[in-house]
């Protein structure tokens, strides 16, 4: 079973908390020896998402929406966006050079066509920038890949 991610970054810690919990049920739903989690590896939920799924002992696929991805995100996130690199058995790459939103929409439009079905960490409301995961969301349901939505009860970003 492939599963991909798509989520809020930037979440509090208290909802960080949640969601990481979250994830790890999901995990546990599946088969880990036939899971493969799809991911971004983003700070946030695309890693850990990603760290679930090893820890589990499923594999991990990697998708890069651009060359300059990683020099965009929080250089503390570096570590664990190498770490995860590292133990993909796979990468994907738009062929895009600069980390854009069209970038990022594109490498999640890849990431939705790599997978059985789309984990999403979304409050419901709309994408607060192009390639949100509002929009995630919208392409894998127009694309018919099937959504499931966690998001903690009374949480906000």
């Amino acid at each position: 079973m492939r599963v991909g991610i798509t989520g809020h970054r930037g979440l509090p810690v208290p909802v960080e908390k949640q969601v990481r919990a979250m994830l790890a049920a999901r995990v546990e739903t599946f088969d880990a020896r036939d899971l493969v989690g799809v991911s971004c590896i983003a700070d946030g939920p695309d890693a850990w998402w990603a760290e679930a799924v090893l820890d589990a002992g499923g594999q991990i696929e990697v998708v890069v929406p651009a060359e300059e991805y990683r020099q965009g995100l929080p250089d503390w996130h570096h570590p664990v966006y190498d770490r995860l690199m590292r133990n993909a058995s796979e990468v994907h790459r738009t062929g895009l050079r600069e980390s854009t939103s069209e970038a990022h929409q594109a490498g999640s439009e890849i990431l939705v066509g790599l997978c059985d079905e789309l984990t999403a960490v979304w409050d419901g409301q709309p994408a607060r920038g192009y390639g949100g995961t509002a929009d995630v969301v919208a392409y894998a349901r127009r694309t018919a890949v099937p959504v499931t939505v966690l998001w903690p009860e009374g949480a906000a970003r």
